[in-house]
């Protein structure tokens, strides 16, 4: 991908902020276990945390994703990158998909318009820190620019 930045100067930033990302997923499903954890697994009654509609899958599912994402951010080497690309995407398709069912009997994971804004939002910062955090040598660094000025 010629469009990629190779060891663009603010790949940690980019990398702090997926771990922030992470964390608050695993924050936020921890909580979520606690408030929920005596309801069905998709129950769509008014479970909340941090003032975010859940249930317990969903609350499993973000503490899943989070755990994933510090694991690539503690791993780096570009898994990272692919790591965060790809859950940036699952999570504007999750949010995207939470949107369509939010007021239908289809919203197993009891979404609600401010989970669906943060789960954009989540999704939109792992995008970005997927796309801006690749690593390469000075030489696949300067290709990478190469290719991008001929485009």
């Amino acid at each position: 991908m010629a469009h990629t930045p190779v060891n663009h100067p603010l790949r940690p930033t980019y990398r702090a902020l997926a771990g922030l990302a992470g964390l608050y997923l695993v924050i936020f499903g921890v909580l979520g276990i606690v408030e929920t954890g005596t309801e069905p697994f998709f129950d769509q009654g008014d479970g909340s945390a941090i003032g975010q509609g859940t249930n317990l899958g969903y609350s499993v599912i973000a503490i899943a994703s989070g755990l994933l994402i510090l694991a690539g951010v503690g791993i780096g080497r570009n898994v990272d990158t692919k790591l965060n690309t790809v859950g940036g995407y699952a999570y504007m398709a999750l949010g995207l998909a939470a949107l369509a069912v939010i007021r239908t009997d289809a919203n197993y994971l009891n979404f609600t318009i401010p989970t669906v804004v943060v789960t954009m939002t989540i999704g939109l910062l792992l995008l970005t820190a997927g796309l801006y955090g690749k690593v390469g040598t000075d030489e696949q660094a300067k290709a990478a620019e190469a290719a991008r000025l001929i485009l």
